[in-house]
């Protein structure tokens, strides 16, 4: 009887077969870098090769990433992969000191990165670069020759058994890639997701997408981004389709002109991105998109509003979280349901469970299941449920329980399995004993000022130490006319207990609200702010 093939094998023969299949466009970007199937496998192969004999130990497990995304990163992170090691890209949104400490957790020698890009984001590393450019004066005639034999005419299974993919896996060996968590309410830690849990991953997002060989995808979203590094990165390789790149989600200029000329017909991105795009965007530019999935930060109805009105598809919303590499659940697309549209989306929530995604809201006090409709932690987990923190079992332990993982949001499942989230745990104040949510006071007080400029926050509520009550409400936002007595008011008038209502000294302008790389409110940096503001 044939032993089965492990789940990285299965994962590699998959990819390699996926790209030998595509011998037109499979990677592209804005810069005019093109690939087929073929070249981006002959590619990566080569880049083994050099990174093998030249540059990197024998025992170097993780080699970092720092490249926006682009035909250059999925090269730098397959050839990586095919030599059986584990690429981590690197959040350059982030201080020197928070990649640093990933560099460390992470045992990192060396990093992938460009010379270009390196002086546009110049930090300290405390890892050695490894410039691209560099790269391609190393290269020999041999190099190619064989690379691109093993790309074209090798078969899969004897080019997998010379990679050393082929056999049973052990210890970490199953690990494809560590991705950060994002650091917007504490220090950033490193998620080892498997070949396993990618692959599983991507099969739900197949089987609510229903991705077709003549779909193009805008990939805007960065590889350090969990949905970025799934979807983006690692879809377009094992599922049949291109994949066209822009270096910044924030540039919609370029990704205007890139959508257009790829004829895109699908984009992952943030509300925060969207937003951009609702304001610089002109309608014929987006013409070709069909499906637009948002995550990471609530979608408002007035943007989706906007957006549909001005680009004629309405922005569907999911959700997700690095453990779970990184879709937990999501509305279907009407023009991709294979049901009645309402059967799998339903607006305001995030949608049911994706595919072999199981969840439950349990009471955080007791851990008791709650019934439908009521308010609880969420709990979840299925095969691509991470293989834990790299280096950090305790932290492990924290939040994942036979199988299951805490994901620290409080979260209600109706009686048809759609999931409503209703704030972060840690975005509660304990106000004299007892829990106010600061999810509620947003929405409240968005409700007396407005939306912004398609939709973009005006405030976020955020709590500090008090010595009488234990915390309080802090109301950081943009500028704005209102006075704090009148909204104090609004909010009284629209039926909020008085715990819920901030002092009239709460109130803290900025200039702008802080976001970190992938589109998120930086709540970390949102709460320094409220305890630096003057008493």
């Amino acid at each position: 009887m044939a032993r089965a093939e492990s789940e990285r094998a299965a994962f590699f023969r998959r990819l390699i077969e996926t790209c030998r299949a595509r011998r037109t466009t499979k990677v592209a970007d804005s810069t005019g870098q093109e690939l087929s199937g073929v070249g981006l496998l002959a590619r990566a192969l080569v880049v083994r090769r050099l990174l093998r004999r030249r540059l990197l130990g024998a025992d170097e497990r993780h080699v970092g990433i720092l490249l926006p995304p682009a035909v250059g990163a999925v090269v730098a992170n397959l050839g990586l992969a095919l030599d059986r090691r584990v690429p981590v890209n690197l959040n350059y949104t982030l201080t020197a000191g928070l990649l640093n400490a990933g560099i460390a957790q992470a045992g990192i020698r060396h990093v992938l990165t460009s010379r270009r890009f390196a002086e546009k984001v110049p930090l300290r590393l405390d890892a050695e670069p490894i410039y691209l450019e560099d790269l391609a004066a190393l290269v020999t005639p041999v190099d190619k020759a064989i690379a691109g034999a093993q790309a074209r005419a090798l078969p899969v299974g004897l080019l997998l058994k010379m990679l050393g993919l082929a056999g049973p896996t052990a210890g970490d060996e199953d690990v494809l890639t560590v991705v950060f968590t994002s650091g917007t309410t504490g220090a950033p830690k490193g998620a080892m997701l498997t070949h396993g849990n990618i692959a599983a991953n991507l099969d739900a997002v197949d089987r609510l997408i229903r991705w077709r060989p003549s779909d193009v995808l805008l990939g805007v979203l960065p590889f350090f981004h969990s949905f970025g590094s799934t979807v983006t990165l690692w879809g377009p390789l094992l599922r049949d389709l291109t994949v066209a790149y822009h270096a910044n989600p924030l540039e919609a200029q370029g990704i205007a002109k890139l959508c257009r000329e790829r004829r895109a017909t699908l984009i992952a991105a943030t509300p925060v991105f969207l937003r951009h795009y609702l304001r610089r965007v002109e309608p014929v530019d987006f013409a070709t998109l069909d499906v637009v999935a948002v995550g990471a930060e609530k979608l408002p109805r007035e943007l989706s509003d906007a957006f549909e009105a001005k680009f004629g598809v309405r922005p569907i919303e999911g959700y997700g979280t690095t453990e779970m590499s990184p879709l937990v659940a999501a509305n279907t697309p009407a023009r991709r349901a294979t049901a009645e549209p309402g059967a799998w989306s339903r607006e305001g929530t995030v949608g049911r469970p994706a595919p072999g995604v199981r969840a439950k809201v349990v009471d955080p006090e007791t851990g008791a299941e709650v019934g439908p409709g009521e308010r609880g932690m969420l709990w979840v987990g299925g095969p691509s449920l991470m293989k834990g923190y790299l280096g950090r079992p305790e932290a492990t332990a924290e939040v994942v329980e036979d199988g299951w993982y805490r994901t620290g949001d409080i979260a209600t499942i109706d009686g048809e399995g759609f999931i409503t989230l209703v704030d972060r745990q840690s975005r509660f104040a304990k106000i004299a004993g007892e829990m106010v949510p600061h999810g509620v006071v947003e929405d409240a007080l968005g409700a007396l000022l407005g939306p912004g400029d398609g939709g973009t926050p005006r405030l976020v509520v955020t709590s500090v130490p008090d010595p009488l009550r234990g915390e309080k409400l802090v109301v950081v936002h943009t500028p704005w006319d209102a006075k704090p007595d009148d909204l104090r008011q609004g909010l009284a008038a629209a039926g909020l207990p008085n715990l819920f209502i901030p002092g009239r000294d709460a109130f803290v302008e900025v200039g702008e609200l802080p976001v970190v790389g992938a589109g998120k409110l930086d709540l970390r940096r949102i709460k320094e702010m409220a305890l630096e503001a003057p008493a």
